[in-house]
């Protein structure tokens, strides 16, 4: 029996409203990602990719463990499908009380961990960075100490984050961290010229702590105003929050596993060449740019929409798979093109963010290096979170859990091969084994997709695969690229900033034509909202 159109859990009805929040969720993570990019432009000016860098680099890997273990992926997929449930039920006191309770355990949970954390700083630099037998250990170990703190108030942020989305305000969320980004790029601009480097990490750390507390207290007001039943002390755990509590915990270890493969990486990379661990983070924090714009924000915008979605097992089936087709379209639309972008242009792509001040020519081109690997597994990941959306709106936790796993083996024996062995058998730089991480990881995050998906059919029945709209999506990245090129040689241009605007805009430009003159609806749309502007 199909479900009635009225119904706002309908794929019709929530066609409209999920692009809506979608876009908001994009326009967040887009804000703040520029201010991001922007931060890390000025950070490699004065850094470039030296002992300091990488002493950075991989003390806020260290402390990050907590925020992504306890915060936004992990507190979202098991606190927003029971309380936005609350929400639409319009059960405004239970909402306040599973609220506050689930504030009160991150809180005290959180404080513990930090506590823990700063007290064994020595010893988690051995795990994560074995390789820093040089200066770099010692500033590795002050600067995870002071970014412990500012970890904790994010994971509070992730709890607010929840609150607003589950209320269908994504924008202040995710553009919230616009604040964390200002005050590290404000601490780097006014003591940049002051301060030697290692003093200078110092400093943005402290910035980032700073940041970190006043993103949080950016969107309290909101969510206080969201929540008037909010009650932070409890005697005893209602069944609510004991569900969210039995969720979280797959998805904890299923973050914690992830995490693991993280430091595998920094691991590996800290026993390459000096600026290996600096480099492989500018690589990942391009390659996480399309997955946090287009995965994230579509994944996220459309979790609450299928945790709301009512009727019989069999309607809200039919509801799943029409929102899985529609929105891998979406994402499919965006990130292909971004993963033939870090292919065949990431030098451009790179030396647009980072070239400038000590970060050279010759760092670009590796960071490139890394970067086209992680192009590999960019369309299998971001459309892998959105079926991992699905699963906990089903409120299943462990499937993604067990595939999650499987993933991060495969990507550390494929990682440890790739890095320490690969390149001394090719006869290269021993520094280009972290291009095999990248492509280790894209190789594992396909098998997890295939996996999730062919689980997902099990649970929903089948759902077609878009074969011919991704081939047309290739072919139009493709074409653009070559364009790209024809540019990049006609013109010469030698300022980085200056070559990305002449070889990327037509890149993007020629993507949308071809596809519009395609007959695919997302870039049809997006040219009648450009006209319409």
């Amino acid at each position: 029996m199909p479900i009635a159109s009225s119904n706002p859990s309908s794929p019709k009805a929530g066609q409209e409203s999920t692009g809506r929040h979608a876009f908001l969720v994009s326009a967040g993570i887009f804000l703040s990602r520029i201010f991001g990019l922007v931060r890390e432009s000025v950070f490699a000016y004065y850094f470039g990719l030296s002992p300091a860098a990488d002493a950075f680099r991989a003390a806020m890997r260290i402390p990050n463990i907590l925020q992504n273990l306890l915060g936004e992926t992990a507190l979202s997929a098991s606190f927003i499908p029971v309380y936005a449930r609350l929400v639409a039920e319009k059960d405004e006191e239970e909402a306040g009380r599973v609220a506050g309770a689930v504030f009160s355990l991150l809180a005290l949970v959180t404080s513990i961990l930090v506590l823990i954390g700063i007290a064994v700083t020595p010893l988690l630099i051995d795990l994560i960075a074995p390789g820093f037998h040089d200066e770099r250990r010692l500033l590795t170990i002050q600067l995870v100490r002071i970014f412990f703190p500012g970890i904790g108030l994010m994971v509070l942020s992730a709890w607010c984050l929840g609150i607003l989305n589950s209320h269908k305000r994504f924008f202040l969320s995710y553009a919230s961290p616009v604040i964390w980004n200002i005050a590290q790029i404000a601490a780097l601009v006014f003591f940049g010229r002051r301060a030697e480097l290692p003093q200078l990490a110092v400093y943005t750390a402290w910035a980032s702590v700073v940041g970190s507390g006043l993103q949080f207290l950016a969107q309290l007001p909101v969510v206080l105003r969201l929540v008037p039943a909010l009650k932070l002390l409890f005697n005893s755990l209602s069944q609510n929050v004991r569900v969210i509590v039995t969720n979280f915990f797959p998805i904890f270890i299923s973050r914690g596993v992830t995490q693991l493969s993280a430091f595998v990486d920094t691991w590996l990379a800290s026993f390459l060449s000096k600026g290996a661990v600096a480099a492989l983070s500018n690589a990942q924090t391009l390659y996480l740019l399309p997955v946090s714009l287009f995965g994230l924000a579509i994944s996220a915008a459309e979790l609450p929409s299928m945790s709301s979605a009512t009727g019989s097992d069999q309607e809200i089936a039919e509801t799943l798979r029409k929102r899985i087709q529609s929105s891998t379209k979406r994402i499919a639309f965006f990130v292909v093109p971004s993963a033939v972008a870090f292919l065949a242009l990431g030098d451009v792509v790179t030396g647009a963010i980072y070239q400038s001040g000590k970060f050279t020519l010759h760092d670009t081109h590796y960071v490139w290096g890394i970067l086209a690997g992680s192009a590999v597994g960019l369309v299998a990941a971001t459309v892998g979170r959105l079926y991992s959306s699905a699963y906990y709106a089903l409120r299943d936790t462990r499937t993604p859990l067990r595939y999650g796993i499987l993933r991060v083996i495969l990507t550390t024996a494929l990682g440890y091969f790739s890095a320490l062995h690969v390149p001394q058998w090719l006869g290269i730089d021993p520094g280009w084994g972290a291009a095999g991480l990248t492509a280790s990881y894209g190789v594992s995050a396909w098998i997890e997709f295939l996996l999730l998906r062919r689980g997902m059919a099990k649970r929903i029945g089948d759902i077609p695969s878009p074969t011919g709209y991704f081939a047309r999506l290739w072919f139009a990245a493709i074409t653009s690229a070559a364009l790209g090129w024809a540019v990049r040689y006609a013109l010469h241009p030698h300022n980085p900033r200056i070559a990305a605007l002449v070889i990327l805009i037509p890149y993007g430009i020629s993507y949308l034509v071809i596809t519009a003159m395609m007959g695919i609806d997302q870039a049809s749309s997006l040219v009648r909202r450009l006209r319409r502007a």
